[in-house]
């Protein structure tokens, strides 16, 4: 009897010491690892491209996108170049690869 009481504190101690760890664990800042959407990068890089394009255009850009065309990832750009005379501006579509 006496073996078994003793047993059982020794059980009890080494449960709360448990505790108290993982309670303290818990309360430690975890890092947790930044995530990066390829999307959003992609993306990103395609509005710079456009933006870019449009400049050399003469342009505004209105949208930039990344599409795939032959297997191949390309970015979509669409300009909107001034009309001549005060006519309506004109919308050019150029694909330009990524990368």
């Amino acid at each position: 009897m006496k073996r078994l009481t003793s047993l059982f504190g020794t059980v009890a101690l080494a449960l709360c010491a448990g505790a108290l760890f993982l309670a303290q664990a818990s309360a430690l800042p975890v890092a947790v690892p930044h995530y990066v959407d390829p999307m959003q990068t992609v993306a990103a890089d395609c509005y710079a491209v456009g933006q870019q394009v449009a400049a050399q255009n003469g342009g505004t850009l209105a949208k930039a996108s990344s599409a795939t065309r032959g297997g191949q990832a390309v970015c979509v750009i669409v300009v909107l170049v001034p009309g001549k005379e005060g006519e309506r501006p004109r919308r050019a579509e150029i694909v330009v690869p990524q990368g």
